[in-house]
């Protein structure tokens, strides 16, 4: 298996700390809205690179938080929070908020056949984990109490910018977007830990501590529940290239800080998803939900094979086009599929040579189109009788996800015409055998003026729809 580690910048072996075993992170969401197709992509590959793992035949354990406090909107812990401005803008307290959005996020990872995580807390659940890193923090002088709230000093964190490959003149007031003067840090790029004074004089999600009444900083929550669950060691961490910086960067700061060594060995990052105007986001208004795209006659799972067709590491420009080419592609994938019969008896050698290039192309760093060859390379095949056929779109499926051997009323044949096509095959195999060759091609010629496309295989006769 070979990953893009963002921390050495190329693609690696992957070797897990512990043989046979993945302690994998992926970053939640934060739920003061429903999720847009951006933020999904980025769970799609995670999802396939967990299942790809496990039909490696690792064990993979996966947490992911959900964050329902303490995420500002601004990198240097200023700005609004999220919930906060969720909660305002709905009418609803930041508790309900978070409830909705997150049944809401879960609904559309089932519609997505996206495996749920091993476990999903919320960050809200795990404030005891967090008080306990920042005092350990404190004592050992990465981090200091100034102007009421608990900062980590960057200055005493060891090379801080290596997942970024930033360096500290992009901190510089003015210099990016989101660095801004706080009189209370030593250094303008320190992060909050934990706040006590915030512009929210009226924040509902507080609690005590050793520093006062106060909430977490939004880096805090997933350095916690990763080490909480996972110990301190971890395999991969995943999340979209948005998250490089700040938000992995603090990661690994306080995390390596707390635990006086590495703390994770690889990360791995989504590229985003774009339309016409650039980065699809929560932020900018107007975003584009599954709901949405399911309503403009697009499925969850066409959604997904769109995005199995590009590398997680390439950007991805949404259009009409894109959608409706892999909405008959999965439809004539699908109808392909339920045309084959199911006959003859497993080929084990070339079962295992398919299964060995769908693992391949898994692991070349989740080469997902690669993958897809695969398939319709099976499907191609001739002289692959359709035992052996089924037998492999199912065991690719189990990390396609694509619900391939799954009849619908969207993408497969209609159950009137694929009665109509086997009787029409019949006669013309009764034609053949009496020798009525021109019988034989006419019904042939009727079919394919049909769309239904006849080939005579060793097997018997298969067809599939054009």
């Amino acid at each position: 298996m070979r990953l893009y580690n963002t921390l050495s910048k190329k693609v690696e072996e992957f070797v897990p700390n512990e043989k046979g075993k993945v302690k994998m992170y992926t970053c939640g969401p934060t739920v003061y809205s429903y999720a847009h197709i951006g933020n999904l992509r980025t769970y799609i590959f995670e999802d396939v690179l967990q299942k790809g793992l496990e039909y490696l035949g690792y064990d993979v354990k996966r947490v992911m938080n959900i964050t329902d406090v303490g995420h500002l909107t601004s990198d240097s812990d200023s700005g609004e929070d999220k919930m906060e401005k969720g909660a305002k803008k709905e009418g609803k307290t930041v508790y309900e908020i978070a409830d909705f959005y997150t049944k809401a996020f879960l609904k559309d990872m089932d519609a997505l056949n996206i495996k749920r995580p091993t476990i999903i807390s919320k960050a809200s659940d795990n404030i005891d984990v967090y008080i306990k890193m920042i005092s350990k923090m404190l004592r050992d002088g990465y981090a200091y109490v100034s102007g009421g709230n608990v900062y980590f000093d960057i200055s005493k964190a060891h090379d801080y910018y290596k997942l970024s490959g930033m360096d500290n003149d992009d901190m510089i007031i003015g210099a990016r977007q989101g660095v801004e003067e706080d009189d209370r840090k030593r250094n303008q790029g320190d992060f909050a830990l934990w706040f006590t004074i915030s512009k929210f004089e009226n924040h509902i999600m507080k609690w005590d501590s050793p520093w006062g009444v106060g909430y977490p900083g939004w880096h805090i929550e997933c350095s916690g529940i990763a080490s909480k669950y996972l110990g301190e060691y971890l395999d991969i961490h995943c999340g979209g290239v948005d998250n490089i910086f700040p938000h992995h960067t603090n990661e690994i700061a306080q995390s390596e800080a707390y635990f006086g060594h590495k703390w994770c060995n690889y990360w791995c990052h989504g590229a985003h998803l774009n339309d016409k105007n650039g980065k699809m986001s929560k932020s900018k208004g107007g975003i584009l939900t599954l709901t949405k795209l399911n309503e403009d006659g697009y499925s969850p799972l066409v959604y997904r094979y769109f995005c199995l067709n590009s590398h997680y590491r390439s950007q991805l420009v949404l259009s009409r086009e894109g959608l409706d080419s892999s909405k008959n592609a999965l439809s004539k994938l699908k109808n392909k599929i339920a045309s084959i019969k199911d006959e003859g008896t497993l080929d084990k050698k070339k079962f295992d040579f398919y299964d060995n290039e769908f693992k391949d192309g898994f692991s070349n760093d989740i080469n997902t189109s690669s993958m897809l060859t695969t398939l319709y390379d099976v499907l191609k095949d001739n002289d692959l009788n359709g035992n052996t056929k089924l037998s492999l779109v199912k065991s690719f499926d189990k990390v396609l996800s694509l619900d391939l051997l799954k009849n619908d009323s969207d993408s497969c044949i209609d159950s009137k015409l694929k009665k109509y096509i086997e009787e029409q095959i019949k006669l013309r195999d009764d034609a053949k055998k009496n020798k009525d060759f021109s019988k034989a091609d006419s019904i042939r010629d009727e079919l394919l003026s049909k769309g239904v496309k006849l080939k005579d295989t060793r097997e018997g006769t298969v067809y599939e729809l054009i």
